[in-house]
């Protein structure tokens, strides 16, 4: 047979061995009957090595009656297709590489091949394609990848390995740029880590690296875009493997690609977040996601704030252009399906970091702003989850404020909610948030419209000022107050907050016991503290529920006496000088009123000795309860306190001060006989000469700019104010009792 097909082809007799190989197919190669089938297949392998340098001109007719062989049932049978389909390549050479896809589709078949004899005969086959590849610079590399990216999806282990050998192949070849192509494979190469076999997911392992070394090498041909979503779904993967290498890629994405990755990011944080929590068995996996976050974080920049969201600031032909295409990667939630997401990610629109034209990506906060909501909101999220989140909203108000307030009323009640959160850390960030909002300029609305909320809409204006009560301050000092430097004027979203605060508060007594005092102090470092207290004081002014009036002021004068951060405060209340803390007292004084013991401890802060003194005298009129005497007791303590130094100190001058000793000698009168009483007794007997204590109406008043100072506020004015504020509070626990009793009759009867 050779000497037969030599003798055509010296005579050129193209006919003749078409005849030859057409025969040999049809009724051999082809036969019914076995061995006619491996005469066939051995004549046909002859028939090309007789043909030589030739044996390209024929090779469609030789190839495919050995193909159709590989599906043999007889394993010897495969394997003569296999020893002759290798000697018609070794012949062929590169002429072989346009029918390179039914070789490739042949080879993967018999690479799963349950004979091993078979399956050794197709890797001798394999490695002799693969060094032609190598030496060939007409491999077609675009006809190959659409069964590159079919075969990838393969299940059986051989299959897989067959194909990852021919990635790692083609990545070797310096004139295949199989990167271009990446986007098509990516999805494939992290379902095949995900494999048993260890030796696979090593050979896995390898191919990824090589690729994203040569991302690393040349970013600016890479389809950034094209794989994001494929990353994002891998980022949330069960297998360990397959997540820390996918997050290991993201964070290259990001460092890399940079702003192209903006459209994604509520994908990535919806993949990264969660990672933010894990324990040390996945260290590796959080260390790398919170360098994907952090990273993520810095490509929000001021200028997004200003960016037009109607109009699409990336234009690149033949894609789509409108808002609809930019926001559409925003979507991408928990709530959608890998494939659903592997459909999105294939059809995003492509940018290329590194050309020429600076591209601008519009921030879209939408999808962003959902993704952290969802996660702030679901109470099994871990604790440095919940404060990744936090971080982010107040990153976002401190560069896109605009842009962010538009979600403030949503995220408003989430945020008060987080307060009740068990970790001090989380409280603390939330804290921080929340004073970001009430502070920025961003947040005040037109004409000083509060947000919405209808229970919460204030009729005053949003400056925080005291409203203005017959006979409490001149015209001239509420107009001074409104503009003064020390209480700078704070926007819409701060007298809403301090409003819900306190509601909070009221439903939550545990917050207000356990969290309380904490979160106050916190607020008084963020915001300014006058403010605070202004507020809430105005606040509860109105108040309905009185005993939790009096339980919350009581909890803000400890604050005011007791907490470091209220320094400057106590010492602007403590002399009185300007008609701004002279306001801000009688402000306080009016609320604290619900609390009769606090009252007196604030004309002690301020040095109102004698209205301190007619306070006392006033107890007499008082239902004196056990609570009572217990808030007494704990004032008898704080005189103690370094706070009240200056209280004490002004002792030695009994000329002075003489209703300050007839003020704590009222209170030792009210005292039963206790630990209390002897400690205020003990203090009163080391006043020098009791005998000056003795005044008269003609004493003269103190020279003091304080004392000066103070003359300005109407104490008979607020003497009245604290009667009125007891009576009510008289009538509600009347009230009570009334109902108790008769609950305690329709129980009886």
């Amino acid at each position: 047979l050779p000497r037969l097909v030599r003798e055509f082809v010296a005579q050129n007799n193209t006919s003749q061995i078409k005849h030859v190989i057409q025969i040999l197919s049809q009724e051999f190669a082809l036969s019914q009957h076995p061995h006619s089938r491996k005469g066939g297949l051995i004549g046909l392998a002859a028939c090309s090595i007789a043909l030589g340098k030739d044996s390209g001109l024929y090779l469609k007719e030789l190839i495919e009656p050995v193909l159709t062989c590989f599906n043999d049932a007889d394993s010897r049978l495969r394997y003569y297709a296999c020893e002759a389909l290798y000697n018609i390549v070794k012949v062929a050479r590169g002429s072989v590489l346009p029918h390179f896809n039914v070789l490739f589709d042949g080879l993967s078949k018999l690479a799963a091949d349950p004979d091993p004899n078979v399956k050794s005969g197709s890797e001798l086959l394999d490695r002799l394609l693969k060094d032609i590849v190598t030496e060939s610079n007409q491999f077609d590399l675009v006809g190959f990848i659409p069964l590159l990216r079919e075969r990838i999806y393969s299940n059986n282990q051989y299959a897989r390995q067959f194909i990852i050998s021919w990635i790692l192949v083609l990545e070797s070849v310096p004139d295949i740029n199989l990167l271009d192509y990446l986007p098509e494979i990516l999805d494939g190469l992290f379902q095949i880590l995900g494999d048993n076999s260890k030796e696979i997911r090593k050979m896995c392992e390898v191919a990824l690296g090589e690729f994203l070394k040569e991302i690393k090498k040349n970013p600016s041909s890479v389809k950034f875009a094209e794989m994001a979503n494929i990353l994002v779904i891998h980022c949330q993967a069960a297998d360990d493997l397959i997540q820390l290498t996918a997050m290991c890629w993201m964070r290259e994405f990001i460092q890399l690609a940079g702003r192209v990755m903006l459209p994604y990011s509520s994908g990535i944080l919806t993949a990264v977040l969660p990672c933010l929590s894990y324990d040390d068995r996945k260290k590796n996996i959080k260390e790398v996601a919170n360098v994907c976050n952090q990273s993520l974080m810095k490509l929000v920049i001021p200028e997004d704030d200003e960016m037009d969201e109607a109009k699409p600031s990336v234009t690149i032909p033949a894609e789509p252009t409108s808002e609809e295409s930019l926001s559409k990667p925003e979507a991408v939630t928990t709530g959608e399906s890998q494939n659903e997401l592997d459909v999105r990610a294939l059809n995003q629109p492509l940018f290329f970091p590194c050309s020429c034209e600076r591209i601008q990506v519009t921030l879209n906060l939408d999808g962003i702003v959902q993704v952290l909501d969802y996660h702030l909101s679901d109470t099994s999220i871990g604790m440095m989850t919940r404060i990744a989140v936090l971080k982010w909203l107040y990153h976002l108000y401190i560069k896109t404020p605009r842009k962010m307030f538009r979600h403030t009323d949503s995220l408003f009640p989430i945020l008060l909610r987080t307060l009740s959160d068990e970790s001090d850390e989380v409280i603390l960030k939330d804290l921080e948030l929340l004073a970001e909002i009430a502070s920025s300029p961003a947040g005040q609305t037109e004409e000083g419209h509060v947000p919405s909320d209808g229970s919460d809409v204030r009729p005053a204006p949003v400056e925080l000022h005291v409203p203005a009560r017959p006979g409490q301050l001149s015209s001239s000092s509420t107009k001074g107050l409104e503009c003064s430097p020390s209480t700078p004027t704070m926007n819409s979203y701060f007298y809403k907050f301090m409003i819900n605060l306190l509601k909070r508060f009221s439903s939550e007594r545990k917050l207000l016991e356990a969290r309380g005092a904490f979160i106050i102090r916190q607020l008084c470092l963020l915001l300014n503290a006058e403010n605070i207290f202004h507020s809430m004081a105005d606040i509860l002014l109105r108040e309905e529920d009185l005993k939790f009036a009096s339980t919350m002021v009581h909890t803000l004068n400890t604050i005011l006496l007791t907490s470091s951060e209220l320094f400057q405060l106590r010492n602007q209340l403590k002399d009185l000088k300007t008609p701004e803390s002279r306001n801000l007292f009688c402000c306080l004084y009016r609320s604290w009123c619900h609390n009769p013991v606090t009252t007196v401890s604030l004309c002690f802060l301020t040095q109102n000795y004698k209205h301190a003194y007619d306070l006392i005298q006033k107890f007499s009129d008082l239902e004196v309860t056990v609570d009572f005497l217990t808030e007494v007791d704990k004032l008898v303590q704080l005189i103690e306190c370094p706070i009240f130094t200056y209280l004490r100190l002004q002792l030695l001058d009994v000329k002075n001060n003489p209703y300050l000793i007839k003020a704590l000698y009222g209170l030792l009168m009210l005292l039963p006989q206790s630990s209390a009483f002897q400690l205020l007794s003990h203090r009163l007997q080391c006043v020098p000469n009791p005998e000056l204590m003795q005044t008269t109406d003609n004493t003269k008043p103190s020279t003091s700019f304080k004392r000066t100072a103070a003359s300005n506020i109407d104490y008979t004015e607020l003497l009245q104010h604290f009667e009125k504020v007891q009576n009510k509070h008289l009538e509600a626990r009347h009230q009570r009792a009334g109902r108790a009793e008769q609950l305690d009759r329709r129980v009886v009867l």
